[in-house]
């Protein structure tokens, strides 16, 4: 082969990748329900990470069920902007089926859950439910 088709194709290749196409854990998320829950970070505030990924998370995961596709937790690290405050603290997200059976199954939940926020922070968390589009 020579070397001018081998770097098109090459480039053709990279191209692709880069540009348009969906990965297979993409389309395999379309649908689902992301339940984010974020922490607001503001002087004086505290979070126990440890606590939240070993217990906290854990506990809410087990109440979904076959629901729960899967969950994640990320630990703030900066704004996206220099020089400006951290945004979150923390987020904890569910990806769930069914909206209906995530409420039905965190209905019945909801004051355990939230008697165990003291345990890994004194701050109220914000709420988004949302449906991934791609």
């Amino acid at each position: 082969m020579n070397v001018k088709l081998v770097l098109s194709l090459l480039l053709f290749t990279i191209g692709s990748a880069a540009f348009g196409q969906e990965k297979p854990s993409a389309k395999a998320e379309k649908g689902l329900i992301k339940i984010s829950v974020m922490y607001p970070y503001a002087e004086g505030k505290t979070f126990n990470m440890e606590y939240y990924e070993t217990k906290h998370m854990p506990m809410v995961a087990g109440y979904l069920g076959a629901n729960l596709v899967k969950y994640t937790i990320e630990k703030g690290l900066a704004s996206g902007l220099p020089n400006q405050p951290l945004p979150y603290m923390a987020i904890g997200t569910f990806y769930v089926k069914s909206l209906s059976e995530y409420q039905a199954a965190v209905g019945p939940n909801r004051e355990a859950i939230r008697a165990d926020f003291p345990n890994y922070t004194n701050v109220a968390p914000v709420i988004l439910v949302s449906e991934v589009v791609r």
